[in-house]
């Protein structure tokens, strides 16, 4: 198994509307959705990782990470590999952008990209990633960042 730590960015406009990215598994199974970010490289932080990814997934160069929302650890197969995933959640609010992709190799797993309106998130037709996400985006948008994160969501495919 090939575990890697992670941080994804809930990116939310004043509009109140999320970023998602469409993935197409390799296996051909059922398309999801997913918030931007990746897997941390050795020796960075998750902070370094996101800004890093933002950048190379949707050409962000200027923003501020916000705080701490959601932690989650997923069990999943990827491309014949099982893969122990741990993942940070952090909210980026910033005006609504054209995201502009300069990695070739994200870019074959995702299928396309969507700004969401919030309100829209609970009734998506396609699986979100995490599950929870309409429900963190809410109680974020009611009440602010958690005063204590929540227990870490497991999550096993």
């Amino acid at each position: 198994m090939i575990e890697r730590q992670a941080a994804r960015a809930i990116l939310l406009t004043p509009e109140c509307e999320v970023l998602l990215l469409r993935i197409a598994p390799p296996d051909g199974s059922a398309k999801f959705w997913i918030t931007p970010g990746g897997g941390l490289e050795s020796g960075e932080t998750s902070r370094a990782g996101l800004r890093r990814e933002l950048g190379e997934e949707l050409g962000l160069a200027q923003f501020t990470i916000g705080p701490l929302v959601w932690r989650r650890q997923h069990t999943f197969d990827w491309a014949g590999r099982r893969i122990l995933q741990r993942e940070e959640y952090y909210v980026v609010r910033l005006p609504r952008f054209e995201p502009c992709f300069s990695d070739q190799q994200e870019m074959q797993a995702i299928d396309c990209l969507r700004w969401w309106p919030v309100s829209e998130l609970v009734t998506a037709p396609e699986r979100l990633t995490p599950l929870s996400l309409a429900a963190i985006v809410e109680r974020f948008l009611a009440h602010g960042p958690p005063a204590e994160l929540p227990e870490v969501e497991v999550l096993v495919d």
